[in-house]
Protein backbone atom coordinates (compact mmCIF):
# COMPACT_ATOMS: atom_id res chain seq x y z
CA UNK A 1 0.00 0.00 0.00
CA UNK A 2 2.81 2.36 1.06
CA UNK A 3 4.16 2.14 -3.10
CA UNK A 4 0.41 2.94 -4.37
CA UNK A 5 0.63 6.37 -1.76
CA UNK A 6 4.17 7.08 -3.19
CA UNK A 7 2.99 6.89 -6.76
CA UNK A 8 0.06 9.23 -5.59
CA UNK A 9 2.30 11.66 -4.29
CA UNK A 10 4.86 11.62 -7.60
CA UNK A 11 1.65 11.69 -9.60
CA UNK A 12 0.63 14.67 -7.84
CA UNK A 13 3.97 16.53 -7.78
CA UNK A 14 4.80 15.53 -11.34
CA UNK A 15 1.37 16.86 -12.44
CA UNK A 16 1.65 20.53 -10.75
CA UNK A 17 5.09 21.19 -12.96
CA UNK A 18 3.49 20.12 -15.89
CA UNK A 19 0.32 21.79 -16.16
CA UNK A 20 2.42 24.86 -14.79
CA UNK A 21 4.78 24.28 -17.70
CA UNK A 22 1.98 24.27 -20.22
CA UNK A 23 -0.18 27.47 -18.30
CA UNK A 24 3.48 29.50 -19.12
CA UNK A 25 3.62 28.29 -22.23
CA UNK A 26 -0.42 28.89 -23.69
CA UNK A 27 0.41 32.67 -22.28
CA UNK A 28 3.41 33.14 -24.10
CA UNK A 29 1.80 32.00 -27.46
CA UNK A 30 -1.70 33.21 -26.75
CA UNK A 31 -3.59 29.60 -26.68
CA UNK A 32 -6.85 31.04 -25.06
CA UNK A 33 -10.26 28.99 -24.72
CA UNK A 34 -12.54 29.70 -27.31
CA UNK A 35 -15.89 30.82 -26.42
CA UNK A 36 -18.85 29.10 -27.67
CA UNK A 37 -22.80 28.83 -27.26
CA UNK A 38 -21.97 26.30 -24.21
CA UNK A 39 -19.17 28.66 -22.59
CA UNK A 40 -19.91 30.71 -19.51
CA UNK A 41 -16.61 32.04 -19.38
CA UNK A 42 -15.21 35.60 -20.05
CA UNK A 43 -11.50 36.65 -20.39
CA UNK A 44 -8.28 35.32 -21.76
CA UNK A 45 -8.10 31.38 -20.27
CA UNK A 46 -5.53 29.03 -21.17
CA UNK A 47 -7.39 25.65 -22.65
CA UNK A 48 -4.22 23.17 -22.70
CA UNK A 49 -4.17 21.88 -18.77
CA UNK A 50 -5.41 18.41 -20.54
CA UNK A 51 -1.72 18.23 -21.84
CA UNK A 52 -0.12 18.63 -18.41
CA UNK A 53 -1.74 16.11 -16.87
CA UNK A 54 -2.18 13.68 -19.40
CA UNK A 55 1.75 13.68 -19.86
CA UNK A 56 2.40 13.33 -15.83
CA UNK A 57 -0.08 10.31 -16.44
CA UNK A 58 2.09 8.41 -18.77
CA UNK A 59 5.41 9.01 -17.57
CA UNK A 60 4.22 7.24 -14.11
CA UNK A 61 1.73 4.87 -15.91
CA UNK A 62 5.37 4.08 -17.93
CA UNK A 63 7.56 3.51 -15.10
CA UNK A 64 4.32 1.43 -13.59
CA UNK A 65 4.62 -1.05 -16.97
CA UNK A 66 8.70 -1.49 -16.53
CA UNK A 67 8.02 -2.79 -12.91
CA UNK A 68 5.02 -5.01 -14.44
CA UNK A 69 6.83 -6.65 -17.10
CA UNK A 70 9.94 -7.07 -14.70
CA UNK A 71 7.44 -8.74 -12.35
CA UNK A 72 6.57 -11.00 -15.31
CA UNK A 73 3.31 -9.37 -15.77
CA UNK A 74 2.51 -9.43 -19.49
CA UNK A 75 1.77 -5.76 -20.57
CA UNK A 76 1.19 -5.94 -24.23
CA UNK A 77 -2.21 -6.04 -24.09
CA UNK A 78 -2.11 -2.75 -23.01
CA UNK A 79 -0.21 -0.99 -25.96
CA UNK A 80 -3.54 -0.72 -28.29
CA UNK A 81 -4.96 1.30 -24.88
CA UNK A 82 -2.04 3.12 -24.95
CA UNK A 83 -2.52 4.05 -28.71
CA UNK A 84 -6.33 4.90 -28.00
CA UNK A 85 -5.13 7.27 -25.34
CA UNK A 86 -2.63 8.99 -27.41
CA UNK A 87 -4.82 9.26 -30.68
CA UNK A 88 -7.59 10.45 -28.51
CA UNK A 89 -5.56 13.38 -26.57
CA UNK A 90 -4.07 14.19 -30.05
CA UNK A 91 -7.50 14.46 -31.78
CA UNK A 92 -8.73 16.41 -28.78
CA UNK A 93 -6.03 18.91 -28.74
CA UNK A 94 -6.78 19.29 -32.84
CA UNK A 95 -9.87 19.93 -32.33
CA UNK A 96 -9.27 22.63 -29.50
CA UNK A 97 -7.14 24.91 -32.41
CA UNK A 98 -9.14 23.87 -35.50
CA UNK A 99 -12.90 22.49 -34.49
CA UNK A 100 -12.97 19.35 -35.85
CA UNK A 101 -16.33 17.68 -37.90
CA UNK A 102 -18.29 15.71 -35.46
CA UNK A 103 -18.28 12.83 -37.80
CA UNK A 104 -14.61 12.70 -38.06
CA UNK A 105 -14.50 12.58 -33.91
CA UNK A 106 -16.87 10.09 -34.03
CA UNK A 107 -14.77 7.72 -36.12
CA UNK A 108 -11.76 8.61 -34.04
CA UNK A 109 -13.48 7.39 -31.33
CA UNK A 110 -14.82 4.60 -32.84
CA UNK A 111 -11.21 3.78 -33.50
CA UNK A 112 -9.82 4.40 -29.74
CA UNK A 113 -12.53 2.08 -28.83
CA UNK A 114 -11.79 -0.24 -31.02
CA UNK A 115 -8.04 -0.35 -29.60
CA UNK A 116 -9.49 -1.31 -26.59
CA UNK A 117 -11.83 -3.94 -27.27
CA UNK A 118 -9.46 -6.02 -29.51
CA UNK A 119 -7.00 -6.67 -26.97
CA UNK A 120 -10.00 -8.35 -24.99
CA UNK A 121 -10.94 -5.45 -22.09
CA UNK A 122 -15.08 -5.56 -22.51
CA UNK A 123 -17.84 -5.63 -20.29
CA UNK A 124 -18.68 -9.26 -19.32
CA UNK A 125 -21.67 -9.51 -16.99
CA UNK A 126 -24.55 -7.41 -16.61
CA UNK A 127 -24.33 -7.68 -13.02
CA UNK A 128 -22.55 -10.13 -9.97
CA UNK A 129 -24.01 -13.27 -9.27
CA UNK A 130 -26.35 -15.74 -11.49
CA UNK A 131 -25.77 -16.88 -14.84
CA UNK A 132 -27.25 -16.73 -18.17
CA UNK A 133 -29.12 -14.42 -20.14
CA UNK A 134 -29.89 -12.04 -16.58
CA UNK A 135 -26.77 -11.06 -16.71
CA UNK A 136 -23.85 -12.74 -19.25
CA UNK A 137 -23.26 -10.60 -22.02
CA UNK A 138 -21.90 -13.03 -24.61
CA UNK A 139 -21.96 -11.19 -28.10
CA UNK A 140 -22.74 -8.43 -26.52
CA UNK A 141 -19.89 -7.34 -25.03
CA UNK A 142 -17.96 -5.86 -27.80
CA UNK A 143 -20.77 -3.60 -28.92
CA UNK A 144 -21.62 -2.60 -25.31
CA UNK A 145 -18.04 -1.61 -24.49
CA UNK A 146 -17.87 0.17 -27.89
CA UNK A 147 -20.45 2.40 -26.87
CA UNK A 148 -19.53 2.80 -23.27
CA UNK A 149 -16.02 3.92 -24.40
CA UNK A 150 -17.56 6.44 -26.86
CA UNK A 151 -20.53 7.39 -24.98
CA UNK A 152 -18.18 8.35 -21.99
CA UNK A 153 -15.62 10.10 -24.20
CA UNK A 154 -18.23 12.68 -24.55
CA UNK A 155 -20.44 12.73 -21.65
CA UNK A 156 -16.76 13.44 -19.38
CA UNK A 157 -15.99 15.73 -22.28
CA UNK A 158 -20.21 17.52 -22.05
CA UNK A 159 -19.33 17.86 -18.09
CA UNK A 160 -16.54 20.77 -18.29
CA UNK A 161 -18.34 23.17 -18.19
CA UNK A 162 -17.99 24.81 -14.76
CA UNK A 163 -14.29 25.82 -13.02
CA UNK A 164 -12.92 22.13 -11.39
CA UNK A 165 -16.67 20.31 -12.28
CA UNK A 166 -15.14 17.51 -14.89
CA UNK A 167 -11.43 17.12 -13.27
CA UNK A 168 -13.02 16.94 -9.40
CA UNK A 169 -16.07 14.81 -10.50
CA UNK A 170 -13.73 12.47 -12.45
CA UNK A 171 -11.26 12.46 -9.42
CA UNK A 172 -14.31 11.13 -7.21
CA UNK A 173 -14.89 8.69 -9.86
CA UNK A 174 -11.41 7.46 -9.67
CA UNK A 175 -11.54 7.57 -6.28
CA UNK A 176 -14.25 4.89 -5.83
CA UNK A 177 -13.25 2.92 -8.59
CA UNK A 178 -9.67 2.70 -6.67
CA UNK A 179 -11.11 1.11 -3.41
CA UNK A 180 -12.97 -1.22 -5.58
CA UNK A 181 -10.24 -2.53 -6.89
CA UNK A 182 -8.30 -2.78 -4.08
CA UNK A 183 -11.58 -4.97 -2.08
CA UNK A 184 -11.53 -7.60 -5.29
CA UNK A 185 -8.03 -7.32 -5.95
CA UNK A 186 -5.26 -5.88 -3.18
CA UNK A 187 -2.79 -3.82 -4.71
CA UNK A 188 -2.68 -4.44 -8.54
CA UNK A 189 -2.11 -2.76 -11.71
CA UNK A 190 -5.99 -0.66 -11.79
CA UNK A 191 -5.32 0.46 -8.21
CA UNK A 192 -1.77 1.77 -9.17
CA UNK A 193 -3.21 3.64 -12.70
CA UNK A 194 -6.33 4.80 -10.56
CA UNK A 195 -3.71 6.07 -8.05
CA UNK A 196 -1.54 7.82 -10.65
CA UNK A 197 -4.78 8.75 -12.43
CA UNK A 198 -6.16 10.28 -8.99
CA UNK A 199 -3.00 12.63 -8.32
CA UNK A 200 -2.43 13.96 -11.81
CA UNK A 201 -5.88 15.25 -11.52
CA UNK A 202 -5.11 16.71 -8.26
CA UNK A 203 -2.36 18.41 -9.44
CA UNK A 204 -4.50 19.95 -12.47
CA UNK A 205 -6.90 21.03 -9.94
CA UNK A 206 -5.02 23.07 -7.77
CA UNK A 207 -5.03 25.42 -11.33
CA UNK A 208 -8.34 24.47 -12.42
CA UNK A 209 -10.70 25.23 -8.97
CA UNK A 210 -12.86 27.94 -8.75
CA UNK A 211 -10.68 29.90 -5.89
CA UNK A 212 -11.28 32.34 -7.13
CA UNK A 213 -11.29 31.48 -10.54
CA UNK A 214 -9.51 28.46 -12.48
CA UNK A 215 -6.41 29.91 -14.40
CA UNK A 216 -6.70 26.82 -16.64
CA UNK A 217 -8.40 24.82 -18.81
CA UNK A 218 -8.04 21.01 -19.62
CA UNK A 219 -9.29 21.34 -23.07
CA UNK A 220 -10.97 19.06 -25.69
CA UNK A 221 -7.87 17.07 -25.51
CA UNK A 222 -7.86 16.68 -22.01
CA UNK A 223 -11.68 16.26 -21.22
CA UNK A 224 -11.58 13.37 -24.38
CA UNK A 225 -8.66 11.48 -22.99
CA UNK A 226 -9.92 11.76 -19.42
CA UNK A 227 -12.99 10.09 -20.34
CA UNK A 228 -11.62 7.50 -22.61
CA UNK A 229 -9.27 6.52 -19.60
CA UNK A 230 -11.97 6.09 -17.09
CA UNK A 231 -14.08 4.47 -19.48
CA UNK A 232 -11.14 1.84 -19.64
CA UNK A 233 -10.28 1.32 -16.13
CA UNK A 234 -13.65 0.10 -15.58
CA UNK A 235 -13.09 -2.86 -18.06
CA UNK A 236 -9.28 -3.34 -17.02
CA UNK A 237 -7.86 -7.08 -16.52
CA UNK A 238 -4.94 -7.75 -15.31
CA UNK A 239 -3.50 -11.48 -13.58
CA UNK A 240 -4.64 -9.79 -10.09
CA UNK A 241 -8.33 -8.21 -11.71
CA UNK A 242 -9.43 -10.70 -14.16
CA UNK A 243 -12.48 -9.36 -15.08
CA UNK A 244 -14.31 -6.13 -15.55
CA UNK A 245 -16.67 -4.64 -13.06
CA UNK A 246 -20.30 -5.02 -14.40
CA UNK A 247 -22.00 -2.92 -16.42
CA UNK A 248 -24.71 -1.85 -14.04
CA UNK A 249 -22.43 -1.08 -11.18
CA UNK A 250 -20.27 0.76 -13.49
CA UNK A 251 -23.11 2.99 -15.01
CA UNK A 252 -24.29 3.94 -11.42
CA UNK A 253 -20.80 5.19 -10.51
CA UNK A 254 -20.36 7.25 -13.63
CA UNK A 255 -24.38 7.95 -13.34
CA UNK A 256 -24.10 11.95 -13.08
CA UNK A 257 -22.16 12.19 -16.69
CA UNK A 258 -24.35 9.32 -18.27
CA UNK A 259 -27.47 11.31 -17.31
CA UNK A 260 -26.72 14.33 -18.16
CA UNK A 261 -25.33 13.43 -21.69
CA UNK A 262 -28.40 11.01 -22.31
CA UNK A 263 -30.68 14.13 -21.15
CA UNK A 264 -28.93 16.66 -23.78
CA UNK A 265 -29.14 14.43 -26.85
CA UNK A 266 -33.02 13.41 -25.76
CA UNK A 267 -33.67 17.17 -25.81
CA UNK A 268 -31.72 17.67 -28.95
CA UNK A 269 -33.55 15.29 -30.79
CA UNK A 270 -36.47 16.37 -28.90
CA UNK A 271 -35.93 19.80 -30.13
CA UNK A 272 -35.45 18.85 -34.11
CA UNK A 273 -31.32 19.76 -33.35
CA UNK A 274 -28.33 17.53 -34.17
CA UNK A 275 -27.19 15.80 -31.15
CA UNK A 276 -23.81 17.40 -31.21
CA UNK A 277 -24.95 20.86 -31.22
CA UNK A 278 -24.13 22.67 -28.30
CA UNK A 279 -26.32 24.34 -25.82
CA UNK A 280 -26.92 25.82 -22.41
CA UNK A 281 -28.99 23.06 -20.51
CA UNK A 282 -26.77 20.71 -18.85
CA UNK A 283 -26.70 20.00 -15.31
CA UNK A 284 -24.35 22.14 -14.33
CA UNK A 285 -25.94 25.28 -16.90
CA UNK A 286 -29.23 24.12 -14.89
CA UNK A 287 -27.55 24.52 -11.95
CA UNK A 288 -26.52 27.91 -12.47
CA UNK A 289 -29.69 29.22 -13.41
CA UNK A 290 -31.32 28.40 -10.15
CA UNK A 291 -28.84 31.01 -8.55
CA UNK A 292 -25.78 29.28 -7.01
CA UNK A 293 -21.93 29.74 -8.45
CA UNK A 294 -19.27 27.78 -9.46
CA UNK A 295 -18.41 27.16 -6.20
CA UNK A 296 -21.99 26.05 -5.14
CA UNK A 297 -22.57 23.89 -8.28
CA UNK A 298 -19.55 21.50 -7.72
CA UNK A 299 -20.68 21.80 -3.97
CA UNK A 300 -23.63 20.24 -5.12
CA UNK A 301 -22.73 17.48 -7.93
CA UNK A 302 -19.48 16.07 -5.70
CA UNK A 303 -22.09 15.65 -2.85
CA UNK A 304 -24.04 14.04 -5.01
CA UNK A 305 -20.92 12.15 -6.40
CA UNK A 306 -20.10 10.93 -3.20
CA UNK A 307 -23.12 9.12 -2.41
CA UNK A 308 -23.46 6.99 -5.40
CA UNK A 309 -20.24 6.37 -5.03
CA UNK A 310 -20.41 4.97 -1.33
CA UNK A 311 -23.84 3.35 -2.70
CA UNK A 312 -21.54 1.69 -5.09
CA UNK A 313 -18.80 0.65 -2.94
CA UNK A 314 -21.64 -1.04 -0.49
CA UNK A 315 -23.40 -2.84 -3.33
CA UNK A 316 -19.95 -4.36 -4.72
CA UNK A 317 -19.25 -5.64 -1.38
CA UNK A 318 -22.73 -6.73 -0.70
CA UNK A 319 -24.38 -10.30 -2.60
CA UNK A 320 -28.03 -11.15 -3.37
CA UNK A 321 -30.88 -9.16 -2.84
CA UNK A 322 -29.38 -6.32 -0.64
CA UNK A 323 -26.69 -5.79 -3.30
CA UNK A 324 -29.47 -5.16 -5.98
CA UNK A 325 -31.49 -3.40 -3.38
CA UNK A 326 -28.19 -0.84 -2.28
CA UNK A 327 -27.89 -0.86 -6.18
CA UNK A 328 -31.15 0.28 -7.19
CA UNK A 329 -30.80 3.17 -4.38
CA UNK A 330 -28.22 4.80 -6.12
CA UNK A 331 -29.94 4.56 -9.55
CA UNK A 332 -33.47 6.58 -7.68
CA UNK A 333 -31.27 9.05 -6.20
CA UNK A 334 -29.59 9.55 -9.35
CA UNK A 335 -32.85 10.33 -11.35
CA UNK A 336 -34.88 12.13 -8.64
CA UNK A 337 -31.71 14.62 -8.61
CA UNK A 338 -31.91 14.65 -12.29
CA UNK A 339 -35.92 14.88 -12.38
CA UNK A 340 -35.68 17.47 -9.66
CA UNK A 341 -33.53 20.13 -11.06
CA UNK A 342 -35.12 19.90 -14.39
CA UNK A 343 -38.75 20.55 -12.84
CA UNK A 344 -36.94 23.43 -10.83
CA UNK A 345 -35.59 25.25 -13.64
CA UNK A 346 -38.38 24.93 -15.56
CA UNK A 347 -40.15 27.14 -12.57
CA UNK A 348 -37.60 29.57 -12.47
CA UNK A 349 -37.35 29.72 -16.25
CA UNK A 350 -41.65 30.73 -16.00
CA UNK A 351 -41.38 33.12 -12.99
CA UNK A 352 -39.92 35.92 -15.11
CA UNK A 353 -42.03 35.37 -17.73
CA UNK A 354 -45.07 35.85 -15.84
CA UNK A 355 -43.77 38.68 -14.43
CA UNK A 356 -43.37 40.32 -17.60
CA UNK A 357 -46.55 39.46 -18.65
CA UNK A 358 -47.92 40.28 -15.60
CA UNK A 359 -46.40 44.47 -15.74
CA UNK A 360 -47.75 44.04 -19.74
CA UNK A 361 -50.90 43.90 -18.78
CA UNK A 362 -50.61 46.58 -16.27
CA UNK A 363 -48.89 48.69 -18.65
Amino acid sequence: MSVVLLVFGFSIALSVCAVALILKICHRKGWYDHLDERKIHSGNIPRMGGIGFTLAFFVIMTAIGIVYKISGVDVVRFFPCAAAMIITLLSGVYDDFRPMSPRYKLLIQIAAALCVTIPGFTFERLLYGGTGILTDLGIFSYPITILWVVGLTNAINLMDGVDGLAGGLSALIVFFLGLIFFYFAGVSKSVFLCACLLGVLIGFLAFNAPFPRAKIFMGDGGSQFLGLTLALLVVMKDQFKPSSLPVFYAAALFAIPILDTTAAVWRRLRDGKKIYDPDKSHLHHKLLNLGLNARGVISVVFGLQIILGVLTFISVRLEGAPSLLVLGAAYFIALSFFIAIHFLNRRTAKEPMAENAGNNSEN
